[in-house]
Order: C-alpha cells, then sequence, then structure tokens
C-alpha cells in the first residue's frame, strides 16, 4: 500500500504531521507559561479616589447644589 503513495500524498502527510506538531508544541509552551507566570501582581479593585468620594458625600448631603457639585467632578477629572 505504501508503494502506491505518491510524492505528492507523501509531501501532504508531512505537512499535515508539521501542522500537528508545532500545534502541540505551541500549546504546551503556551499552557506551562500561563501556569508558571507570577511575574504580573493580581489585579486589585479599584480604589475610589477620596476627593471624589468626599464630593459625593457633600452632595447628598445637600452642602452643595449641583451646579457646584458637576464643577468640582470636572476639576477632579484626570
Amino acid at each position: 500500500m505504501m508503494g502506491m503513495m505518491g510524492p505528492g500524498m507523501m509531501i501532504l502527510w508531512l505537512i499535515i504531521t508539521m501542522v500537528v506538531l508545532g500545534l502541540g508544541v505551541g500549546g504546551a509552551v503556551w499552557l506551562a507559561r500561563s501556569l508558571t507566570d507570577r511575574s504580573r501582581p493580581p489585579e486589585l479593585p479599584a480604589q475610589p479616589d477620596s476627593a471624589q468620594q468626599e464630593l459625593r458625600q457633600q452632595y447628598a448631603a445637600g452642602n452643595i447644589d449641583r451646579e457646584e457639585y458637576l464643577q468640582r467632578k470636572i476639576d477632579l477629572e484626570p
């Protein structure tokens, strides 16, 4: 049966074998790197800005009106 395979089929099988091996090696490298990558610190939840928190509390308490709140909010934005 192998004698009936022409050179075209042999090249095709060689290409398919190389692609499968490449995907297997690439997947193994990706898996190893994802399991051992400890260089990045874990994501922490964003801490609210204390000035903006204070501004919201002042507005909620009724100590400042809407216009003043909006203006200060714009001033505090980065």
